[in-house]
């Protein structure tokens, strides 16, 4: 078979793989919207069927067949062309999905699947004895996979796995090494603490009551759907509606959807979990539609696509500029805005507050939490500390970078899900996207001017298609530590992250 021929096989059976993916996402958007209580059981059968059909196709020995016809060809001569980055992707998930052991892939979905079920009724009543089992069974499964993953080449280009864990990381940060993670993250440490104490030491506490007035569902919903608009997400390609667990979903070209949650005493989770989801949306409905179903068309990583979400929800959506444009319009949606000022409300929802809770913190903390789940992680992987040892490591580092202490297990070491389902190398990449996002921000503000101005004025075209040209359009071409080089110019750094946070404090809270 010909290079051409063989690429063009590959090209049909992904694609048609892709479709059938994207039945699973629409059937997992209903499931978390719309599915009668009842349909919970039909529906599970469903995906496990669907599930199993998608691993046949990713271990399918034609796969490698046509792949090795194309490796080595004048199709990939250019490491950078479309075909040559689509191959590196298909071969480094073939090897992958192929190395992992029937057994062992069933064991874990079956141990993730009874560890979440059992950590959401454990949670609640702080049963740490009791969730300790199933978080036991998971971990001892997710570093078998992780070995196994350990022991197999790395993609072209990148750098050799440093140990274990980097095989973990790897599948949410392609390129990521836990060493240079530690690197970067231990400047971002000492400026956050650094900063944090200069807030909690200037004596200024902002009145944060003002987001707990009285807030109406649907005045929430039709105030959100009109920032999402403003801010250019396509409401003929997508859609907004309420869950539980706010997320986004791309079905496909054409259908990229988002989710919220409303609570009437609470401005800022429907707001701006609205703003957040939908800067993964953007991102999603930015990415080249004529590579769809191949990894030319896909996001390159969840660092990445977190920086977009952070960006739309932080260094957009917490801006003055941008209440400057919209609190006249946040007053006629909510009559409880309209004895409050701007300045109270911008101080407001950009209070810095010690907490224990990850999904409440606010810019300046947000990160130390992530922190101290990196290094836990490292501890576990390193066989540095035992899983029995979690909650006492976990109350020791929140003293130490937080200043607090939980009281009980479920506002400390249960607060997440991620560990339930085997998400061990997941969390680093909640703060990679922050770190991304302040310096993509700081290339664009160089290039198109005062965006905050532009903000002001109700202009996000130019910031959008900026994101697009230089961010979305690329999808999987380059991996993210070379993207963000290729566009900023520099690679990944801490420091353009704690320069936004230091301006911006400095101006609300004086010190």
């Amino acid at each position: 078979m010909t290079p051409e021929a063989a690429y063009q096989k590959l090209l049909e059976f992904q694609r048609e793989t892709a479709y059938l993916a994207s039945l699973g996402a629409l059937a997992a958007w209903d499931q978390r919207t719309m599915i009668p209580k009842k349909g919970h059981e039909h529906r599970a059968r469903q995906m496990a069927a669907l599930a199993r059909l998608l691993h046949q196709r990713a271990t399918d020995p034609r796969v490698g067949e046509w792949l090795s016809a194309v490796e080595g060809s004048h199709l990939v001569q250019d490491p950078l062309s479309d075909a040559a980055v689509n191959v590196r992707e298909w071969r480094q998930a073939y090897e992958r999905t192929r190395a992992i052991p029937e057994r062992l892939m069933v064991e874990l979905a079956q141990a993730q699947s009874e560890a979440e079920s059992y950590w959401e009724e454990a949670r609640p009543r702080d049963d740490w004895q009791g969730f300790l089992p199933y978080l036991r069974r998971v971990f001892a499964l997710t570093k078998e996979k992780a070995e196994i993953l350990y022991s197999l080449p790395v993609a072209p280009g990148d750098p050799p796995y440093g140990e274990v864990y980097d095989a973990l990381l790897d599948g949410f940060e392609p390129g990521m090494r836990a060493k240079e993670l530690e690197g970067l993250f231990a400047g971002l440490r000492a400026g956050l603490q650094g900063l944090l104490d200069r807030i909690l030491g200037s004596g200024k506490k902002p009145d944060t009551g003002i987001l707990h007035r009285h807030y109406p569902k649907e005045a929430q919903k039709a105030f959100a759907l009109e920032l999402l608009a403003a801010c250019g997400y396509d409401l003929e390609a997508g859609r907004l509606d309420p869950t539980a667990h706010p997320f986004e979903i791309s079905i496909g070209p054409g259908d990229v959807r988002i989710t919220t949650r409303y609570f009437e005493d609470f401005f800022n989770a429907g707001i701006f979990g609205t703003l957040h989801e939908m800067g993964h949306a953007l991102y999603e409905q930015g990415l080249p539609k004529e590579h769809w179903g191949t990894p030319r068309g896909e996001a390159v990583s969840l660092g990445v696509h977190e920086s977009q979400s952070r960006t739309w929800e932080n260094l957009v959506g917490r801006s003055l500029g941008f209440w400057e444009r919209f609190f006249p319009r946040a007053k006629e949606h909510f009559p409880s805005l309209r004895d409050v000022a701007l300045e109270d409300f911008h101080r407001a929802i950009n209070a810095v507050e010690l907490s224990l809770i990850r999904v409440e913190a606010d810019e300046v903390t947000y990160n130390l939490h992530i922190l101290v789940r990196l290094e836990l992680e490292l501890s576990l992987f390193r066989g540095e500390l035992a899983l029995e040892d979690l909650p006492g490591a976990w109350a020791e580092k929140y003293r130490a970078y937080l200043g607090v202490a939980p009281r009980d297990y479920k506002d400390g070491v249960m607060q997440d899900v991620h560990w339930s389902g085997g998400l061990f190398g997941y969390f680093p990449t909640y703060t990679l996207g922050n770190l991304y996002a302040a310096q993509f921000f700081q290339k664009a503000q160089e290039e198109l001017g005062d965006l905050e101005g532009q903000f002001r004025r109700g202009e996000f075209h130019a910031f959008l298609d900026w994101t697009r040209r230089n961010i979305h359009a690329e999808g999987s071409r380059f991996r993210p530590k070379a993207l963000v080089e290729r566009v900023t110019g520099t690679p990944p750094s801490a420091r353009p992250f704690l320069a936004y946070l230091e301006e911006k404090y400095r101006a609300l809270y004086g010190f």
